[in-house]
């Protein structure tokens, strides 16, 4: 009798970490049937308009994306490559915006401009011209000073003998840069200090930044970062593999791990010295986006990923999390919306791209939270703020009147989604009521705030809502279940009434004035084919409204300042050449509202 051994040993460099929680996506949706991570925030830093320079970049760049994140001198740092209109054309530069609370980002400065090559040298043959890449952005060396690095090569690829060198520049506690350097110049080329733009760096007088970049170079697992760029012909690096986009973290175990586009995977057990083979693990599913590691504030782990194995078609953006950094469960939502990419490129593939979240030793934010960092549609920047413990369950009431929560702070247990001409923040009226107000400017994203209750077949939901103005976009209240299926769907229309779902109509209800706060009590029954009563301001204005669709339960109400969208799709082209959206770079005329007094109870 003959039996088959099988190579896979989960926890060992055979299988480093393993996906157990056997959930999958559903293709077919944005939010992809998946339950939030409670309690997400992602704000928008950075909104490309090209034909308004001044409300983006000064430069009216439409191709924006690898960014990196940091966190230095009580404040956030944000870099991220960007270019005119497409991915791995010239001209490309690094931009950078800072911010104190992770919210509010400063206008984006250059701190790596187009590459320009010294007179006399040619671009070589094969090659169009200059670009940027980037897989590490941020150093806080030992001594405290903040490095900024970037990859310059030649368009379209710029790896290995198409590379030119690493550079590298301080950035001062006042924000000011100091000079450009070379670093380390691409082991698999001739180039050097007599043929590239900028000196190397042992030419600074700087004692404390030598310092600084001598330690980054000591520190293999930082540098481990370069080697798809750069693969160390000169023996730079202790490790050769062919895969992309190396980042790492400590198992409780003490081992690493390191992690690769692709569903790779490899182990360490020598502090990072020596790494083993990259495997492909097999239960996470994924394409050609990045993934992110790491430990996190409560002691576990989370790796964040777009678990999809369509490289063009980049969302959800989702997380799983683990006890040991071994065994990881619980594949949930941390950004279920793709807006419409509003201006062509090449290679800009739809949705959450290439997340990276603050690599160890370069700083911890204030609290608890987890902070990545990624690119929507390659177009805009953005930052997701994820609390911890990530959990998915509420098994409570919820009673929020807003009041008690920090009103420069966070909207607690609230999964909001904030484009910059769309905000959610928390505000107090002139009678010193806090509430949570919508904006929307956008005309092509909105608004959106949700709140995860607990899971019930029957519940009552009852709010607060005020239209402070309406202009373009209509003001949707849904109730969904765990999948993201809308049973319940009221309206607050631009034609000046309250609407609810009867079925697959929609029926007017009454007429609703601007600034004036409506009380509404949604009773639901997910039994059957579903139904539902509305109340406003105590009376009765719909009873036994039939369900859109029928569900096993409720779990969550979203209010979005817009209508539901689920384009793009998986079957929208991407590579087809487009004009930009009509009126993508005008903000439209304000619509604003107010939210308050939510409160959900469960009946059965």
């Amino acid at each position: 009798m003959f039996c088959q051994i099988s190579k896979a040993q989960t926890g060992s460099e055979n299988e480093p970490i393993r996906y157990i929680g056997g959930t999958y996506i559903d293709p077919f949706t944005h939010e992809a049937g998946l339950r939030y991570a409670i309690g997400v925030e992602n704000i928008q830093t950075f909104r490309a308009n090209r034909t308004h320079p001044e409300l983006s970049d000064g430069y009216g760049w439409t191709y924006s994306h690898a960014s990196n994140l940091a966190y230095w001198n009580g404040q956030f740092y944000q870099q991220y490559i960007s270019g005119e209109a497409d991915e791995h054309r010239s001209p490309v530069q690094t931009m950078l915006i800072t911010s104190k609370n992770g919210k509010d980002w400063s206008f984006p400065k250059v701190i790596f401009p187009p590459y320009k090559a010294p007179e006399g040298v040619k671009i070589p043959e094969g090659s169009t011209g200059y670009m940027m890449h980037q897989r590490m952005g941020f150093y806080v060396a030992p001594n405290g000073r903040l490095l900024t690095l970037a990859f310059y090569g030649h368009t379209e690829d710029p790896f290995r003998e198409n590379g030119i060198g690493r550079v590298v520049r301080e950035i001062y506690k006042d924000g000011s840069l100091g000079p450009i350097y070379f670093i380390r110049y691409d082991s698999q080329t001739n180039w050097n200090e007599s043929n590239t733009s900028y000196p190397f760096f042992k030419k600074s007088t700087d004692k404390g930044f030598l310092e600084a970049c001598d330690s980054l170079l000591k520190d293999k697992l930082m540098t481990l970062q370069w080697f798809e760029e750069d693969n160390g012909v000169d023996g730079f690096y202790t490790f050769n593999n062919s895969e992309q986009a190396f980042n790492w973290h400590v198992r409780k175990d003490g081992k690493i791990v390191g992690l690769f586009k692709h569903s790779f995977a490899s182990l360490s057990n020598d502090g990072g010295i020596t790494f083993s083979d990259p495997v492909k693990v097999n239960s996470l599913v994924m394409s050609g986006g990045k993934m992110w590691g790491q430990r996190t504030e409560d002691d576990r782990y989370a790796i964040s990923y777009n678990p999809v194995d369509q490289s063009e078609y980049r969302f959800p953006m989702a997380i799983i999390s683990s006890d040991d950094g071994i065994l990881y469960d619980d594949l949930l939502l941390v950004q279920g919306e793709v807006p419409a990419r509003r201006f062509y490129g090449i290679w800009k593939d739809f949705g959450p791209c290439y997340m990276r979240g603050i690599t160890p030793g370069n700083g911890n934010p204030p609290g608890t939270d987890m902070w990545m960092t990624y690119s929507m549609n390659k177009e805009d920047m953005w930052v997701s703020r994820i609390p911890t413990p990530i959990k998915y369950k509420v098994d409570e009431d919820i009673t929020n009147d807003f009041e008690n929560m920090d009103i420069t702070g966070h909207i607690t247990d609230w999964n909001i989604y904030s484009p910059t001409w769309a905000k959610a923040s928390l505000i107090k009226e002139n009678n010193g009521n806090q509430c949570l107000q919508m904006k929307d400017m956008d005309p092509y994203d909105y608004c959106r705030a949700i709140r995860v209750f607990e899971e019930s077949k029957v519940v009552t939901a009852s709010f607060k809502l005020k239209v402070k103005a309406m202009d373009t976009t209509q003001f949707d209240i849904d109730i969904t279940d765990r999948y993201g299926n809308r049973p319940v769907q009221i309206s607050f229309d631009t034609d000046g009434y309250i609407k609810a779902a009867n079925g697959a109509k929609m029926m007017s209800l009454l007429k609703f004035e601007v600034n004036k706060w409506y009380s509404c009590k949604i009773n639901y029954d997910s039994r059957g084919l579903g139904s539902y009563s509305l109340t406003i301001n105590d009376k009765p204005v719909a009873d036994n409204l039939a369900a859109v669709v029928a569900v096993k339960s409720a779990e969550r109400i979203s209010f979005r300042t817009g209508a539901y969208r689920d384009i793009p799709s998986r079957k929208t082209p991407n590579e087809v050449e487009m004009p930009p959206l009509k009126g993508a770079d005008e903000k439209q005329k304000l619509s604003s509202y107010l939210i308050d007094d939510v409160f959900i109870k469960q009946i059965f």
